[in-house]
């Protein structure tokens, strides 16, 4: 644990899953590394002003469907292609961040999980963080060298499906935790959404309630436990979030 002006900023050994996250030190010391791919998850005119050095930019970070557009995880074949074309294989130590407190950054980081790819990891602090700590940038603009293969496996438990929310949603031992803006879920704003408003029973905490608005850090792993308690988000409850 450091302190920062009077603040206690917190190192990835601190948290209850320190594997999940990479602090900005370790990233720096690997930036050459062969099997490293650092992968800038914001928007391409973010990247394209400055990003770290030998990062390469996703296409899109909602990971929309090529045929359809809808916001949803692309098929086996797409996100093979997908994560091929970051220079991503099987064995790829996967480096993700943003400037966005970690949101693209945690997608990214699940979409992976999801097919199977368990060596990734999230800059805890992003770029925020980064740059503030006076380490490398650059405007250059690299490609993958090299050939890659991903072999996407999809594991079907870390999706909830609509038939399961509807099974699930009435058994007081699952907990629906709507993750969205205030605004969304009191039915105030659409966003895009067809329909307003939220799931019967859900559980309302936004996403960027986990995150230091200042720091871009990740709360402390005791921060987060009593915040999810009080929110009846506990380890011996199903979560289905959204």
């Amino acid at each position: 644990m450091e302190r920062s002006r009077g603040r206690m900023i917190f190192t990835t050994s601190d948290y209850a899953r320190p594997e999940f996250l990479v602090d900005t030190s370790w990233v720096e010391e690997h930036l050459n590394d062969s099997n490293v791919r650092i992968v800038d998850c914001d928007l391409l005119d973010q990247f394209q002003r400055a990003h770290l050095p030998g990062a390469v930019v996703q296409k899109d970070h909602y990971q929309k469907r090529v045929k359809t557009g809808r916001v949803d995880i692309y098929n086996t074949e797409e996100f093979s292609i997908f994560a091929e074309e970051l220079g991503i294989g099987d064995d790829t130590l996967v480096i993700a961040y943003d400037n966005s407190m970690g949101l693209y950054a945690a997608r990214l980081w699940w979409a992976l999980k999801y097919y199977g790819h368990h060596s990734v990891k999230i800059m805890n602090g992003g770029w925020r963080k980064w740059l503030k700590e006076g380490r490398p940038i650059t405007t250059e603009v690299v490609s993958p060298v090299g050939e890659f293969k991903f072999t996407a496996q999809p594991d079907s438990t870390l999706i909830a499906t609509k038939q399961q929310i509807l099974d699930d949603y009435k058994y007081p031992d699952v907990v629906i935790w709507d993750v969205r803006s205030r605004g969304e879920f009191l039915g105030e704003t659409t966003r895009g959404n067809r329909r307003p408003g939220r799931i019967p029973g859900a559980v309302h905490l936004e996403w960027m309630n986990s995150v230091d608005i200042d720091t871009h850090l990740l709360k402390s792993a005791s921060e987060l436990r009593t915040m999810f308690e009080e929110h009846g988000i506990t380890p011996d409850k199903k979560i289905e979030a959204h």
